[in-house]
C-alpha cells in the first residue's frame, strides 16, 4: 500500500493493492515464466467488489509491471500544429475589420461584446491592421506548428505607431537581430 508522507494534503491519497492471479512454471528448473498481475486502485477489498479500477498486465517472470502500457502497446498520436498566435490575431483583425466595412457590425465594442474581451483588447488586435504589406505577408506566411515565431503580437506593437513602411520594416530588422 503507498500512503502520502505529506500531512498536508487535504485529499487522502488512493490506496493501490495488487495480487499476482497466475504464474506460469515452464521455464528451467520450474522457474517462473510468465505471471497475470491485478492492480487495484481503491479501498481494501476493490478485487472482491467487481475489481473496481483493475488493471491486469500479463509479465515476464523476470520482468518488472508497469501499470502504463508500453510505446509499443499504444502509439503517441501525433502532434497536432497549431497556427501561431500572432497569424491567428493578425487573421482575426482582418476579418474583424471586413465586418466593420460591410456595417454586420456598428463598432469595435460591439466585436469586444461577441468575442467576450474588453474594448481595449480590440483595439490592440486591430493595430496589426497598421503594418506595413511586406511584415503581413511575413506573418500570414508562416506555416502551422512553428513552436518558436520569430515575433510576436506584442514585438510588433511598436512597429504600428510608425507611418511609413520602410521604417516599419527597418525596425522589425533591428528586433529580430
Amino acid at each position: 500500500m503507498c500512503r502520502s508522507t505529506n500531512p498536508r494534503r487535504s485529499a487522502p491519497e488512493p490506496e493501490i493493492y495488487f495480487r499476482v492471479v497466475h504464474v506460469a512454471q515452464e521455464g528451467h528448473n520450474g522457474s517462473p515464466v510468465a505471471a497475470s498481475i491485478e492492480i487495484a486502485l481503491g479501498p481494501k477489498g476493490a478485487f472482491e467488489n467487481g475489481n473496481i479500477g483493475t488493471l491486469t498486465r500479463q509479465v515476464p517472470g523476470s520482468g518488472v509491471v508497469s501499470a502504463f502500457l508500453s510505446q509499443r502497446d499504444k502509439p503517441k498520436p501525433p502532434r497536432e500544429l497549431k497556427t501561431p498566435r500572432v497569424v491567428a490575431l493578425l487573421r482575426k483583425s482582418i476579418e474583424w475589420q471586413e465586418l466593420l466595412e460591410s456595417g454586420h457590425i456598428a463598432n469595435q465594442a460591439e466585436i469586444a461584446r461577441r468575442e467576450g474581451i474588453s474594448r481595449a483588447r480590440v483595439t490592440q488586435v486591430m493595430g496589426m491592421r497598421r503594418l506595413a504589406p511586406e511584415i503581413k505577408e511575413q506573418i500570414l506566411s508562416m506555416p502551422d506548428g512553428v513552436s518558436r515565431p520569430p515575433f510576436t503580437e506584442r514585438m510588433l506593437r511598436p512597429l504600428e505607431s510608425i507611418a511609413d513602411s520602410s521604417d516599419q520594416l527597418r525596425e522589425l530588422r533591428k528586433l529580430l537581430a
